[in-house]
């Protein structure tokens, strides 16, 4: 489950955004330079931390990282630097890291480091960049940010800045979040209109003049802490004119202008009068009278009406403001509630990428681990039923289930908040494990695990029976381990706000045979993704199923009948799987349940409560008799008229 880490002010909306395509690079070189850069920081005593920083070692294995605060990208290559923590010391030179094209994120806060700014100007392609809460100091030159065009997270908080903010970060058009915030700035803020920036934070300093219009709509906390800052979001309204204009202006000159303003109003008031006399005499000598101020109104101006009395003049509901521009919305109990600006100065780690968006870990200064799913194909329905779904996702409670914390709604995207589960997924478990010191799963913790998930299942069709597909995404990357392997459900019941088009693409129940016949998924089409499941849970392949657009095929359950059809050979079994003496018999049990939950034919597919049922009954361990009476019912039943050519599969592991 390693990833990138990037610890940032935006934690949350955009980690994202930093994984793009990088050039390959020989694992050696990066070694090589990553120790050039670490003798630079043993002359501030800076290398205590990095013990595992030595020659000889890859810094990092795929995306498995092997040194100490290296982010690494599918590749191998180094993507980028987390030193946080580490007391790091004395002034920062980046200088050895010039040789890792691959390098986009650099993260050296909470650490003790000074002097001016490294030179991040060697870095073009460097798209986050992380001090906060260090000791640098001095002035920044006010074109050092002219040629970092892909620069998103800029974090400079909780330093000793001083002199004027570089007006360079104007040309920024990719800038997402920007944090000067507690440092010695002064001067006006820079003009900063990009239609990208989600957080800019430059409270605690000694700024001066009017706030910019393009940051009007963000929190006046922002902005605190200047005392010569005004205008919106502030109350402190803007002087129209300085000092020195005003003396300037001739007090005959005010006067002047003062009359015939009122000249014009007395004008204007009588015209409105004679206007509004002149019609009355007509409607007097025409015998019409004024229309009532009482008027009948149609059911769409009344919807109108209705809206106009819950919003204020801005024409937008209160609460749906604060929504809007960064307010999470708990729905689970008995949890401690953050604020969305506290997340987004949270670290954050990359979990995965789906297709639905990216999943990211983030580490509160004060408060749990959590992880963030990012949704921007969730716009099936309007607000109000979003909300009222996520309410009723927060009230679902069941041991087998990962409840949903919080969420936040922008109509662009949305965002889902998870406890954190760090045993990570059986996805991982299953797969993942080449070249890690996990030991293999063996027989009864696999049982245990479908038995969880099979009851998981079982309660969201009897919470949500009105949803045709109560879970929707039920794959082995959706099943969480917690630290007693117990596991627990995640991403399930989102199919009523995804985009349709979107969900029939990616979405596994939408992968049912079914789908391909009728366009759309069944009651049982989960009892088919949880039979796919099963094999694989058994056979230790990742199905093919999981990984195509649109349909997918049979071709773990055809695969696994094209081989035990004729007889039982032991060679469907993962042969990892240990702890499985005398547990045969409940192995080919489980995997007649399977197949029958991923029977093609819908009327032969076997419902949940049954494969529940038949689940519950097996058992760790039994007789030999009764395996090898086991074995003998599975092969007749198996038994089918197909080749093997028919059917292929492919691991994809």
């Amino acid at each position: 489950m390693a990833g990138l880490v990037s610890p940032s002010p935006l934690g949350l909306l955009m980690v994202l955004l930093t994984l793009t395509a990088s050039p390959q690079l020989s694992l050696s070189k990066d070694a090589d330079v990553l120790l050039k850069f670490k003798e630079a920081l043993a002359a501030n005593g800076g290398d205590a931390a990095l013990p595992d920083w030595v020659s000889g070692k890859k810094p990092c294995k795929g995306k498995v990282r092997q040194w100490t605060g290296v982010i690494c990208d599918v590749g191998g290559n180094v993507r980028g630097l987390q030193l946080q923590n580490m007391k790091l010391s004395g002034n920062l030179s980046i200088d050895a890291l010039v040789d890792l094209p691959a390098l986009r994120t650099l993260s050296f806060m909470n650490n003790d480091l000074e002097g001016p700014i490294p030179d991040i100007t060697k870095l073009p392609a460097l798209k986050n960049i992380y001090l906060s809460n260090n000791k640098f100091s001095g002035e920044i030159d006010d074109g050092v940010f002219n040629n970092l065009r892909s620069l998103k997270i800029v974090s400079l908080s909780s330093n000793q800045f001083t002199g004027r903010i570089p007006t360079s970060l104007v040309g920024l058009t990719r800038l997402l979040v920007l944090m000067l915030d507690d440092n010695k700035f002064e001067g006006p803020i820079p003009d900063l209109q990009q239609p990208s920036l989600k957080l800019v934070n430059v409270s605690n300093n000694t700024l001066d003049g009017q706030i910019p219009a393009g940051l009007s709509w963000m929190n006046a906390s922002l902005f605190e802490g200047n005392k010569n800052l005004c205008g919106p979001p502030l109350d402190v309204p803007c002087r129209s004119t300085s000092p020195s204009s005003k003396k300037k202006t001739s007090p005959f000159l005010v006067v002047v202008i003062i009359v015939i303003a009122i000249g014009l109003v007395l004008a204007i008031i009588g015209a409105i009068l004679f206007m509004r006399r002149s019609r009355q005499q007509e409607q007097m000598e025409s015998g019409v009278l004024p229309p009532s101020k009482t008027k009948k109104i149609n059911p769409s101006e009344a919807d109108k009406l209705e809206q106009v009395s819950v919003e204020p003049r801005g024409g937008r509901n209160k609460v749906a403001d604060e929504e809007e521009h960064g307010k999470l919305m708990f729905v689970k109990e008995g949890v401690q509630s953050f604020e969305l600006q506290d997340l987004l100065k949270a670290s954050a780690e990359v979990l995965g990428c789906g297709n639905f968006g990216s999943s990211y870990k983030a580490v509160l200064f004060e408060g749990p681990a959590v992880v963030v799913k990012r949704f921007n194909k969730m716009n099936a329905v309007g607000r109000e039923e979003f909300q009222e779904h996520m309410r009723r996702l927060g009230r679902l409670s069941h041991p087998n289930l990962l409840p949903l914390m919080a969420y936040y709604y922008r109509k662009e995207e949305k965002l889902l908040v998870t406890d954190f589960i760090p045993n990570g997924s059986l996805a991982y478990l299953l797969h993942g494990r080449n070249g890690s010191n996990l030991p293999p799963v063996d027989w009864p913790t696999r049982l245990k695990i479908v038995k969880g998930v099979a009851r998981g299942l079982a309660f969201l069709y009897e919470e949500l029976p009105m949803l045709t597909v109560p879970h929707g995404h039920l794959k082995s990357s959706n099943v969480l381990l917690d630290d007693s392997l117990e596991p627990l459900l995640t991403g399930y019941a989102l199919v009523p706000v995804i985009n349709p088009i979107h969900a029939s693409q990616v979405m596994v129940a939408y992968k049912s045979p079914e789908c391909a016949e009728r366009g759309r998924p069944s009651r049982k089409s989960d009892v088919w993704s949880f039979g796919i499941l099963i094999l694989e849970l058994l056979t230790g392949k990742f199905p093919a199923n999981y990984l195509r657009q649109g349909r997918a095929g049979m071709d773990l359950a055809s695969w696994v009948n094209s081989v035990v059809r004729e007889e039982w050979t032991g060679e469907v079994f993962d042969k990892e799987m240990s702890g499985t003496k005398n547990g045969e018999g409940e192995m080919l049990k489980l995997l007649q349940i399977g197949l029958g939950c991923s029977e093609t034919d819908v009327d032969k597919r076997w419902d949940l409560r049954m494969a529940l049922q038949k689940i519950e009954e097996l058992k760790e361990k039994e007789s030999d008799e009764e395996f090898s009476s086991c074995a003998s019912e599975v092969g007749a039943n198996l038994s089918r008229a197909m080749t093997d050519d028919d059917f292929s599969f492919s691991t994809n592991n």
